[in-house]
């Protein structure tokens, strides 16, 4: 996600030039046909391509509005992960049975045996939607126990089986938590398993091609009547001003393709690219948080942006 205040030229430069140069190229060959080689029969009128203008920037507009609300939906579900992650550590860590009492080691260990589960559980999530298995024993192994570890890599759905485990763990922690506190933590499950859900069905479900497809052909078939409708307009103003058409005509059409790529990057909101949710910095912001929680102060630093984007 790019999280300064304003983009740099090199990031827009990077996504335009390859465009720039075409409409640059098409614009000038149409400029040199109108003028030099008299082929004025090529115009057409101004008012129909500004109609169509019209009709592709309301196709755009709503195509942009829904990718965004894409990109909202997936950030407000792992909003909810964070929250319940943290919850879920309070609940292990705070509602035990022993109340009065002190907890074996035993109980200790199976607290933090729940704890690391839950950072390995939206590590894991995050491999899964970034489709990035080969990151596994860097970011999700250190968690969990071998044995689990390599039970888990062979598993079609990693996280979904993490969560089994943890409602397994819950049912074996004997005397560690009464039946109202099982029950609470097995809907903070419940809860997360809706999470994750809700991230697969939008990583899984492609923005509909229907409108994807035909806002980039009517924004590029837009592009390539503007020229042909602005130069008999611009020689109105006198004879050579329809060379003006050539810098009018590229800024326009910048703009239009622009606005169009705006709303392709933001229809996948979980490939890892500039504009993506930052499930990379939001897992260390829990592991941090949690590993605190159960007191520990070696703990690693919160993924910082590079080159103004948080990953």
């Amino acid at each position: 996600m790019y999280v300064q205040k304003n983009i740099h030229w090199r990031v827009i430069w990077n996504y335009s030039w390859k465009d720039l140069l075409i409409f640059f190229v098409y614009d000038l060959t149409l400029a040199i046909l109108h003028g030099p080689m008299k082929m004025t029969w090529l115009d057409i009128p101004w008012q129909l391509v500004s109609i169509l203008g019209v009709a592709v920037s309301f196709y755009v507009g709503f195509k942009n509005s829904s990718s965004y609300n894409r990109f909202n939906e997936a950030r407000q579900l792992w909003g909810g992960i964070v929250n319940r992650s943290r919850n879920w550590t309070m609940l292990v860590l705070a509602n035990t049975q022993p109340a009065r009492g002190t907890l074996t080691p035993e109980q200790v260990s199976g607290q933090r045996r729940l704890v690391y589960r839950q950072m390995a559980w939206v590590n894991a999530l995050r491999l899964h939607l970034r489709r990035q298995p080969q990151q596994w024993d860097a970011d999700v192994a250190p968690f969990l126990d071998p044995a689990e570890s390599d039970y888990l890599r062979a598993t079609a759905n990693p996280p979904a089986q993490l969560l089994l485990l943890q409602s397994r763990a819950l049912r074996e922690a004997d005397g560690l938590f009464d039946p109202l506190q099982h029950r609470t933590l097995l809907e903070d499950l419940r809860e997360l398993t809706n999470l994750q859900g809700g991230s697969e069905r939008i990583k899984n479900t492609p923005f509909p091609r229907q409108y994807a497809f035909s806002s980039v052909v009517f924004v590029w078939l837009f592009i390539a009547l503007l020229p042909l409708g602005v130069q008999g307009e611009f020689e109105k103003l006198g004879h050579g001003h329809y060379w003006l058409t050539v810098p009018f005509s590229v800024l326009v059409s910048w703009v239009f393709v622009t606005i169009e790529l705006v709303g392709h990057i933001s229809e996948d909101p979980f490939e890892n690219r500039m504009n993506d949710v930052p499930m990379t910095a939001l897992c260390r912001t829990i592991e941090i948080d949690l590993r605190q929680m159960l007191g520990e102060t070696s703990l690693p630093p919160a993924v910082q942006p590079v080159k103004g984007v948080l990953y």
